[in-house]
């Protein structure tokens, strides 16, 4: 096969193939450049974390939530965690059983095995599954529709992760209580900005990604927002990295309070409010 320049140094081209990000004759098409390029500028963001961690000379543990067909954690543990040889684990997890199976079958293909399992579960259940550790290193979620992204922050939070990682989906929970509450806040005139339908799930979106980096601050994270590039024909392109940086913020927690309070979504706060993070950071 001729050198592929799309193809980082060092991939398996079979693991591509399987994937079907490669032809069998080793041929990228268009669609299959642009879920590469994708995945490998996520692995831009995660990969210094991943390094961070592994100067501290330890075993890396990073849960992977709505899995899926496992791209990410496939790309991963070959350009990463394949050359550490020691207990570093990658864990998939995904509600699809066939997904689960076929992933696993696929890693033991691989020789991947060792490093990587696959587990049967609903973001939501493995919060308290024995099938993984009691504290994790770093957590991902791509594309986790709706709830599902609170849940995997929710699994961070309680699993005491270094660093979160999440590309959130249709936030559909947030607008539809706006919808519901719209009559007691329209005394307010900001909420001009949810009255239209479009306007409710646009800013359903906007503010679920806000009141959940709020979360994260009042817990003692530091929090960036940035964009996927390469993810334009997508609107879902935010990407929120947190670091634990044991400093949770009063201030923060003050405000998610005030936004659930002021925009009618008071019947959320034990979604997404921390009673606990205002006891620590007092």
């Amino acid at each position: 096969m001729s050198k592929n320049h799309d193809i980082r140094p060092g991939q398996s081209v079979e693991l591509l193939k399987e994937l079907h990000i490669l032809t069998r004759d080793g041929k990228l098409n268009q669609d299959s450049r642009r879920k590469l390029k994708q995945v490998y500028h996520l692995f831009q963001f995660i990969e210094p974390l991943l390094q961070t961690l592994k100067q501290e000379e330890r075993d890396i543990t990073l849960v992977d939530h709505g899995a899926g067909k496992s791209y990410l954690g496939f790309i991963l543990y070959d350009l990463f965690f394949k050359t550490l040889h020691d207990a570093s684990h990658i864990y998939g997890i995904e509600t699809r059983e066939e997904l689960v199976q076929r992933s696993q079958e696929l890693a033991t293909r691989l020789g991947f095995g060792k490093g990587m399992s696959f587990v049967n579960l609903s973001v939501a259940e493995s919060i308290v599954s024995d099938k993984l550790p009691a504290q994790v290193d770093v957590v991902t979620a791509l594309h986790a529709c709706d709830t599902a992204t609170d849940d995997a922050l929710r699994f961070a939070l309680k699993k005491h992760a270094r660093y979160i990682v999440v590309v959130p989906c249709c936030q559909a929970e947030v607008a539809s209580v706006l919808r519901k509450h719209k009559g007691e806040t329209k005394k307010d005139p900001l909420s001009e900005i949810w009255r239209h339908p479009l306007h409710t799930r646009e800013f359903g979106s906007q503010v679920t990604n806000v009141l959940r980096c709020l979360q994260l601050e009042a817990h003692g994270y530091q929090v960036s927002v940035t964009e996927l590039v390469g993810w334009e024909h997508s609107m879902k392109n935010e990407l929120i990295i947190a670091q634990y940086k044991n400093q949770p913020q009063r201030r923060a927690a003050e405000r998610l309070n005030e936004m659930l309070d002021r925009i009618g979504l008071k019947e959320l706060r034990d979604r997404f409010f921390a009673p606990e993070a205002l006891d620590a950071a007092a």
